[in-house]
């Protein structure tokens, strides 16, 4: 039974609801009711049940409170599933929603929740995840970023609205750039706040301790915060991948590979021990051509391969296959219908996107949650 104590009262936009300080403090120290209590985690009183008159929707409110009740979401068939992501936002218990919403990320289990039409202007080149499970999508010289709600919160523009090599999140708050002039190949590499497209800084490439011309390429984010990308020298065409640290924005090494062979992806797979065309950073000067592999009976081929969690994801034309077990058997297949030719996909925890090239469309996979027995 809950002491007197532990009861709270609270006016929602003029409706009544009462519930407990233990049901509010599963919110979290950093949630909108975190507020109400000191560090002991008691309210701000003497006891007596005083009723807080929150000024929002109560409709929505009340799917919320059973959320933390229960640990469990239900969405009534009235409720604006986009509004109630909002109003989580301002609870600050999206996480809590998040986590009653999706189950662990299951390429067999996955299904297609959400499809988005891309601006008509610029050609859909690629698309990447981050943590938080935003996404941002590379057309041309630009760079469009969306919330995990798929609505557009910002875009990227690069400097002298140069082509995008590439691009990568680098942590939740800021995404790394890599341009360059098609005419004067000049290099860079900008770090961008994702919410404002604010650029922050840009990164300089050295060799031997010399600021070098170089073009930058394809990105990729290693452990202990480094970011890398493959760099080509202008001058006379040296290759190599550059190391900075992501917090300082200094270059840590710079990995020289074959003078004529440039990395145009940087991906690891981890767990898996097969040569699958990638460069793999934790063996120093050691690097793999990216090879295509295609169909026997088309020109179609393989542009991405993902590993995760035991499962291999490989994108074909305008599906994407998945394989698991020992013997990497396919044990499901991703298509959208109708469905324009995949140009890349990129999957974070209970997620994944798809990016269609001709359409402009970004698909949303998600993993539903086991239903509770």
């Amino acid at each position: 039974m809950e002491s007197q104590k532990n009861r709270v009262k609270l006016n929602v936009g003029g409706k009544k609801f009462e519930t407990t300080a233990t049901t509010l403090a599963s919110g979290g120290r950093t949630s909108f009711f975190g507020a109400m209590f000191n560090d002991d985690w008691n309210l701000h009183s003497d006891g007596s049940i005083t009723e807080i008159f929150i000024d929002r929707n109560p409709e929505y409110f009340g799917v919320l409170l059973d959320l933390l009740r229960t640990g469990e979401l239900y969405i009534p068939p009235k409720i604006d599933k986009k509004h109630l992501y909002r109003e989580a936002l301002y609870y600050g218990i999206e996480d809590h929603l998040r986590l009653a919403k999706w189950g662990p990320f299951d390429g067999n289990r996955l299904r297609l929740a959400e499809s988005i039409k891309g601006p008509t202007k610029g050609k859909a080149e690629k698309i990447r995840a981050s943590p938080n499970s935003w996404c941002c999508v590379v057309r041309d010289n630009i760079v469009s970023v969306y919330n995990w709600m798929l609505e557009e919160k910002t875009t990227i523009t690069t400097r002298d609205y140069r082509r995008v090599n590439d691009v990568c999140w680098v942590n939740s708050d800021n995404i790394a750039v890599s341009s360059s002039d098609k005419y004067l190949a000049s290099e860079g590499i900008g770090l961008f706040t994702a919410s404002t497209g604010e650029l922050k800084y840009n990164f300089q490439v050295k060799d031997e301790d010399q600021l070098k011309d170089y073009t930058a390429g394809a990105l990729g984010v290693g452990s202990d915060y480094k970011l890398f990308s493959s760099c080509t020298e202008i001058t006379n065409k040296k290759n190599g991948i550059a190391v900075w640290d992501q917090i300082t924005g200094k270059q840590t090494d710079f990995l020289q590979y074959l003078p004529y062979s440039k990395a145009t992806k940087l991906q690891w797979l981890q767990g898996l021990n097969e040569c699958l065309g990638f460069l793999d950073f934790r063996r120093t000067n050691t690097s793999v051509n990216w090879r295509y592999k295609k169909d026997s009976s088309s020109d179609m081929c393989f542009p991405k391969l993902v590993f995760h969690e035991g499962q291999l994801f490989s994108s074909l034309n305008n599906s994407i296959s998945v394989y698991s077990g020992s013997d990497w058997l396919p044990t499901s297949q991703l298509r959208k219908s109708p469905g324009g030719p995949i140009c890349d996909f990129f999957n974070w925890w209970y997620q994944l996107f798809a990016l269609h090239k001709d359409e402009n469309v970004i698909d949303l996979w998600e993993t539903p949650r086991p239903p509770v027995i």
